[in-house]
């Protein structure tokens, strides 16, 4: 659905973007994480042409970025946290405005069930409403024309838990019943975690990963060892353990390529006098918060 190759974005003759490549396939949730700061909402910009690239190629629906049209924006629902709404405006009036640039497409039942199942307040204007009460009426105003492509910047900032609970079930649903392909930015890999097909992950205007969630859950592995006393680390220790750390008798890593057996095999030969190890899985939110330390760590 989107294909980026190369994207370059400079802010005050400092880098934003250094060459992003990322390509977000058909009927998937991509999930695209990374710190504040990080270059994830600028990278959707760029997709968006909200904002203009200073180089590479982004090609969405077949077409560059740059020329879509009416027919590729009907395909296309977007919500930012950072979306203008016409504030003076209610519910029914903003989708009273909307619902004609979109003819045909607009699917009236499909409106009344997000209606009832988001439950918005239809007689108060926007202005008045909560934060989270107008990213629900953002993700209205974005879906009733079934949009075969939805891109969602940062929707979570902000928001409540129950608030946070409630747009998260309601898009799951949604997602699974109708197929779409889901492209949904955030720093809280909380929030994704429960659907999430894809992870991109964006770190210093650079894509570090991308990955199906069950390949990269299958190769990380968090390794503990016990000593009965203190041990030095071994020089030349394998490029794809990172954040290890050794506190008295213990020691801690992050497998980034376990193969299973073959990495149990590798810390007891580096650790021979190991008089116990612990390899398990790790979630998500674990992985992720690995590669951040992996990153600061390497920044300082």
């Amino acid at each position: 659905m989107i294909t980026i190759r190369g994207l370059q974005k400079r802010f005050h003759g400092k880098d934003a973007l250094r060459g992003v490549d990322l390509d977000i396939p058909e009927g998937k949730v991509t999930a695209f994480l990374g710190p504040n700061g990080a270059g994830k909402s600028t990278t959707i910009k760029c997709a968006m042409n909200l904002i203009d690239r200073d180089a590479g190629k982004i090609q969405i629906l077949g077409s560059d970025a740059r020329d879509l049209g009416p027919e590729q924006w009907r395909r296309i629902g977007y919500v930012s946290e950072n979306r203008r709404l016409p504030e003076w405006l209610t519910v029914p009036k903003l989708l009273d405005f909307i619902r004609p640039m979109y003819g045909d497409f607009w699917d009236r039942d499909f409106e009344k069930k997000l209606l009832k199942d988001l439950e918005i307040p239809l007689k108060t204007k926007l202005q008045n409403m909560s934060r989270g009460q107008k990213m629900k009426a953002a993700l209205l105003a974005a879906l009733p024309y079934r949009p075969q492509l939805i891109v969602l910047d940062e929707p979570f900032t902000g928001l409540d838990p129950l608030v946070r609970d409630e747009f998260l079930t309601g898009l799951l649903e949604l997602t699974e019943t109708e197929g779409w392909t889901v492209w949904i930015s955030s720093h809280d890999i909380e929030e994704v975690e429960r659907f999430a097909d894809r992870i991109a992950v964006l770190e210093n205007g650079r894509i570090d990963l991308q990955e199906d969630v069950e390949t990269l859950q299958s190769r990380f592995r968090h390794v503990e060892l016990w000593f009965d006393e203190a041990v030095e680390l071994p020089a030349n220790l394998p490029e794809t353990w990172i954040n290890l750390q050794a506190a008295g008798r213990t020691i801690r890593y992050v497998d980034i390529q376990s193969n299973g057996p073959e990495s149990s095999t590798a810390s007891v030969q580096l650790f021979p006098s190991s008089v116990r190890q612990e390899i398990r899985p790790m979630t998500l939110r674990e992985i992720f918060v690995a590669l951040a330390r992996s990153y600061r760590i390497k920044t300082h």
